[in-house]
C-alpha cells in the first residue's frame, strides 16, 4: 500500500470504526472479523519447533567451541548488555 492510498483508507477506516463503535453488537462482529483477518497474516517473528530446535543446537555447538559468553553474576551480564 502506498502513502497516497493509505491515508484516505486510514481516514475511511477510522470514520467507519467510530460509527461501528457506537453499537456493541456491530463492534463485537467487527472485532471478530478483524481477528480473522489478522490470523491470515503470518507473524514473521514466530518460528517452527524445528527452527527453534535448530537454533538451540547451533548455540550449543558454538558454546562447545568456546564461542559463547558466560557471566558469573547478573550485574556483569547487565553491564555487558548495556554496552551493546
Amino acid at each position: 500500500m502506498t502513502m497516497t492510498t493509505s491515508i484516505p483508507l486510514d481516514a475511511e477506516f477510522l470514520q467507519n470504526l467510530g460509527i461501528v463503535a457506537q453499537d456493541e453488537d456491530l463492534l463485537a462482529k467487527a472485532v471478530k472479523y478483524i481477528k480473522k483477518l489478522a490470523a491470515k497474516k503470518p507473524d514473521p517473528t514466530l518460528m517452527s519447533k524445528e527452527e527453534f530446535d535448530a537454533m538451540l543446537d547451533k548455540a550449543e555447538r558454538q558454546i562447545a567451541r568456546g564461542e559463547g559468553k558466560t557471566f558469573t553474576n547478573v550485574a556483569d551480564m547487565n553491564a555487558w548488555l548495556n554496552s551493546l
